[in-house]
């Protein structure tokens, strides 16, 4: 099954990276791309999301808010948080908020790992 992506970075190298390795592993699935934590906001109360890729450090609202705020509108979504701050406290706070902490740089098997995982969340909720 195809699944819709919010990939969610200030950096188009980066948002670019993201979508390079999810084209990667699967071709088929949408991707949608937001520069901030407002815009991809407005997008996800615009339509949904089965899955969100997000930044951390964001200029206005980091990553771990905006995943917060995500759940909020759709609980159930997969959403990974995505950064190069490997603190114990950003971690903590990812897992608290239910996100998936990804480590910066990127590996093709973090993300499959995370979007493997993902699938058979959405799946098993008759997604």
């Amino acid at each position: 099954m195809a699944y819709k992506v919010l990939i969610v970075d200030d950096s188009k190298l980066a948002r670019m990276a993201v979508a390079k390795t999810l084209n990667s592993l699967r071709p088929q699935w949408e991707r949608v791309e937001a520069t901030n934590a407002d815009e991809a906001l407005a997008l996800a109360r615009q339509s949904s999301f089965d899955i969100a890729l997000l930044d951390f450090n964001m200029p206005g609202r980091d990553g771990l808010s905006l995943a917060a705020d995500l759940r909020g509108l759709q609980a159930q979504m997969p959403v990974a948080v995505i950064s190069a701050n490997l603190q114990h406290e950003v971690v903590s706070r990812a897992k608290e908020i239910g996100a998936h902490f990804l480590p910066k740089p990127l590996t093709e098997d973090a993300m499959r790992a995370f979007i493997t995982e993902a699938e058979q969340r959405l799946t098993s909720a008759g997604r």
